[in-house]
């Protein structure tokens, strides 16, 4: 990291003022010149649960054998890393993949690759194991019939997620045994992000804000219950995300297009009312948090600030290495966005920019690999996580952070 250029080293200055006391914390750990994470073993495993931002291939498993296939599982998504679509819902890496190469980790197995098997054993997925789901929901679909709201897509709720979880242990471990409960409790738990298709179904699908506000204790209710339920299964240490800033998501600027210039923020030409809205669902969880922390005061729960990692580079696209912009997506069917609402990417006559990592948003809903990678550096040695990932786990995140400056 010492030796990054100077102009790389100010770019990551403002994500990466913890670095010190990492430092400090690998001299001391391990005595030496450099320090991984991976090093310092605080998690042999990855455990996670949410949606299209995590999801790193359950949903092609839950495909009808007929009909259109959906836009992640056609080209040009998995172009830059993987060469090919994985199910994940971008051009690349996701946060979650990013955080596993960090540990040292494979990417994370997801529960449908191989977890419905009836020899599945403990080998399987003793490096972690994935339950997130493309287009889940926190709420179950019932929440969304008795409202009238429609789930375009099959719905694997948190509550069917967590159905899936106890189903997996009872098949690699007797529930409670010390085997299962120590592979919780050495696992990072990822609870999210979830929460986000409540609100984009219903906001997308012409239902009132006032509305879909009202959602938003149910849904912070139904993510602690799951927070709880895990804590009772065993888990020690959980990250839990907030919301995005959805008013800068290139879907919604087209949805919610206005010619009223006070409906958008003059530093990042976001809609200002859909970014208070995610910032209500944050302060809600943010308490919730708060308040399950009380109760089990020896379970590390670190909130993972998702709405203002990503909003730095809403507001300095072109400090990050973003010359495409920070509003357009890259793949998408024209517009002022690139964004068709009938012509998603992956589908003609959408088409995909030459370079996605100059870009922050992939598809419109989704962000690029580039952007992922930004986002999870702001968790992993940034200030982006309460308490501080480096004080859960004192080491020095190098690889990630010297991958990101050499590319900028």
């Amino acid at each position: 990291m010492d030796q990054l250029p100077a102009m790389a080293a100010k770019l990551l200055f403002p994500l990466i003022f913890g670095r010190k006391l990492a430092q400090l914390a690998c001299t001391i750990l391990i005595l030496s010149q450099t320090c991984s994470f991976a090093s310092a073993s605080c998690f042999t495993s990855i455990i996670s649960f949410g949606d299209s931002i995590a999801d790193t291939g359950n949903a092609p498993y839950l495909l009808p054998e007929s009909g259109r296939p959906p836009f992640f599982t056609l080209p040009p998504y998995g172009e830059t890393f993987f060469h090919h679509p994985t199910g994940r819902c971008s051009d690349g890496r996701l946060i979650i993949d990013f955080i596993a190469e960090e540990l040292g980790l494979p990417f994370v197995a997801p529960f449908l690759q191989v977890g419905t098997n009836d020899n599945v054993n403990s080998s399987s997925f003793r490096d972690g194991v994935n339950f997130a789901v493309v287009g889940a929901t926190a709420l179950e679909d019932s929440f969304f019939d008795e409202r009238g709201v429609t789930i375009p897509i099959a719905n694997v709720s948190l509550v069917a997620q967590l159905r899936w979880f106890n189903q997996f242990l009872s098949k690699i471990c007797p529930i409670n045994s010390p085997d299962c409960r120590g592979f919780i409790e050495t696992s990072l738990v990822l609870v999210g992000e979830i929460g986000g298709n409540d609100y984009n179904h219903a906001l997308l699908g012409g239902v009132k804000e006032a509305e879909v506000r009202s959602f938003v204790p149910d849904v912070v209710n139904i993510i602690g219950s799951a927070i709880t339920e895990l804590i009772n299964l065993g888990a020690v240490t959980l990250m839990v995300p907030g919301n995005f800033p959805i008013g800068c998501s290139s879907a919604y600027l087209t949805y919610f297009s206005s010619e009223n210039q006070d409906d958008y923020e003059p530093a990042t030409g976001c809609i200002k009312w859909l970014n208070r809205f995610a910032q209500y669902h944050n302060e809600l969880l943010k308490k919730e948090l708060a308040r399950i922390r009380q109760l089990h005061p020896h379970t590390t729960i670190i909130y993972a600030d998702y709405y203002n990692a990503v909003m730095n580079l809403y507001r300095s696209p072109i400090a990050y290495g973003f010359a495409g912009g920070a509003l357009g997506a890259c793949c998408g069917g024209g517009g002022p966005y690139n964004v068709n609402l009938t012509v998603f990417c992956g589908y003609p006559p959408s088409k995909a920019c030459d370079d996605p990592s100059l870009y922050v948003s992939w598809d419109g809903l989704h962000f690029t690999e580039a952007a992922y990678e930004w986002i999870a550096l702001g968790l992993l040695r940034g200030p982006y996580t309460t308490p501080p990932l480096l004080t859960v786990c004192p080491a020095e995140w190098t690889t990630l952070s010297s991958h990101v400056a050499t590319k900028r």
